[in-house]
């Protein structure tokens, strides 16, 4: 078995955000004056940076001391990851969280059913990257993808707040729904349900997938766009990691 991410930072909504349904018009002078000011943004990161001779043989340790140093730093939901996906030659992607990571891996949990899930069963390779800009650094995971056992799934949904475990059974993800209402009607039925359920069961359509790694590069912002990056690569995920590698930015 293995030990799960426990931290859970909540999503702040930034000051003065106007939301979907706003009625601000958007005149083309503010269009335009945005889109200078985008193309401007630009900010200068720290002279600290990462050095071959600092780092150790293998990934897993070192990731584990960044990931810590997010939490430490308290970067908001630094579990979270974007999981990159294709089909068709098609790339898609999306956030999940992180929710285990050994030498084994990185684990997260989702609906087998939903788009991410059928994407990553008929192709299981994919890609992960951790961004903590406040850190200045981010981690991109590349490899090969397999769901967990039966019983790591068990024993990640028995530990999830009763609400969330309604939500998995409630939600056919990523299919269409007529409305918020309907979608509501549905959490409702599962609740009445399993209202006299002290346990409820794992869905058999969810549950958690692994990524296998063979390449992991690690990422620090440096000034004038220097920036630091230091791969591990293998052959395969049987092999030992090789002499890492600094790529230019």
């Amino acid at each position: 078995m293995f030990s799960f991410v426990k931290n859970r930072v909540p999503f702040l909504m930034a000051a003065g955000f106007a939301g979907f349904g706003s009625s601000i018009p958007r005149h083309a002078s503010v269009v335009h004056a945005e889109a200078a000011s985008v193309a401007s943004m630009r900010l200068s990161y720290s002279r600290q940076g990462i050095h071959e001779k600092d780092m150790p043989e293998d990934p897993y340790g070192l990731f584990q001391q960044w990931f810590s140093e997010a939490v430490a730093a308290k970067v908001i939901e630094p579990n979270a990851m974007c999981l990159s996906t294709c089909k068709d030659n098609t790339p898609s992607a999306r956030y999940v969280l992180l929710k285990a990571h050994d030498d084994r891996g990185y684990v997260w949990f989702t609906n087998y059913n939903s788009r991410k899930g059928q994407e990553l069963i008929e192709n299981p390779k994919a890609a992960l990257t951790f961004w903590w800009g406040d850190l200045e650094r981010s981690i991109r995971i590349e490899g090969r993808v397999e769901k967990i056992s039966d019983d790591e799934s068990d024993e990640y949904f028995n530990s999830r707040p009763r609400g969330s475990r309604i939500g998995a059974w409630a939600s056919n993800q990523s299919n269409e729904i007529e409305s918020r209402e309907a979608f509501d009607k549905q959490e409702k039925d599962i609740n009445e349900k399993f209202q006299n359920i002290k346990s409820i069961p794992r869905p058999p359509h969810w549950g958690g997938f692994r990524l296998i790694p063979i390449k992991i590069e690690f990422w620090k912002g440096r000034e004038s766009r220097m920036h630091d990056r230091i791969v591990y690569e293998r052959k395969n995920e049987n092999e030992k990691w090789e002499k890492i590698k600094r790529l230019q930015s």
